[in-house]
């Protein structure tokens, strides 16, 4: 049985890179990405956009378009297939709850400092979290 594989993508360099990684380095896994939307923010900006939305999966779906699009493109560059499915909500949580229908999660980092302090702060919260409380191994990509 081939492995599943599940990564995390949004319109980052490093969730490129990601998804990269996964496809190049699983050449027999099933690839699956995630893009959660409708992340709360201190300003609210796209959850309020979700919450008036007249149909909140549609609106998620539109929102997640771009980078579906993106993620074809790398996979049709390697000559992979991937599948793709959308998230509402905290990003982190969306991750590790649907982890147990995977084998490993592959995201990306942002920025590549070795010190604890910049590090943690560049891996970003939901790599950090995800990292932390996924029951299943989890690869970061800088």
């Amino acid at each position: 049985m081939a492995s599943r594989i599940l990564v995390p993508m949004d319109d980052s360099e490093h969730a490129g890179q990601a998804l990269e990684y996964a496809l190049e380095n699983f050449s027999d896994a099933n690839v699956a990405v995630l893009h959660v939307v409708g992340v709360p923010s201190p300003m609210m900006g796209e959850a309020t956009g979700l919450a008036l939305a007249d149909d909140l999966e549609e609106a998620a779906a539109e929102r997640a378009e771009p980078v579906f699009e993106r993620a074809h493109e790398i996979a049709t560059e390697r000559g992979r297939e991937i599948d793709t499915m959308v998230g509402i909500g905290h990003p982190a949580r969306n991750i590790i709850d649907r982890a147990e229908n995977y084998d490993t999660i592959v995201l990306g980092a942002h920025g590549a400092d070795r010190s604890r302090a910049v590090r943690r702060f560049l891996v970003g919260n939901v790599a950090e979290t995800v990292s932390k409380r996924a029951l299943i191994p989890v690869i970061i990509v800088r």
